[in-house]
């Protein structure tokens, strides 16, 4: 089975940022929302939205992304964000779930 790597952003309502790096996006992202990690600073400021997140095949290529994007500008953050999910919607709300079968979406 292929591992995976994530790069992915998080942000508060304030919008204060996370960029972290996993190979388990979904154990991550339940991390953060649950403080798993009570001293760390995605919980002391509550940033817990997941507003970006992109798969890379090979690890180091994730880790270099991680690394490009914490050195951008927050201007050139938010653009990365807005330009995929303009609202900032919480791309992992529903994850977890149970899904409805009969539902139709458009």
């Amino acid at each position: 089975m292929p591992q995976y790597a994530y790069v992915y952003i998080l942000a508060s309502s304030f919008k204060h940022l996370y960029i972290g790096f996993t190979t388990n996006l979904e154990q991550r992202i339940w991390q953060h929302k649950n403080h798993t990690f009570s001293d760390s600073f995605t919980a002391r400021y509550t940033i817990d939205h997941l507003v970006y997140f992109k798969r890379f095949g090979l690890i180091t290529r994730g880790i270099a992304r991680e690394k490009e994007l914490k050195g951008w500008l927050r201007s050139k953050k938010i653009a990365l964000i807005v330009a995929s999910n303009p609202d900032w919607t919480d791309l992992s709300k529903d994850w977890g779930k149970p899904l409805d079968p009969f539902t139709v979406t458009s």
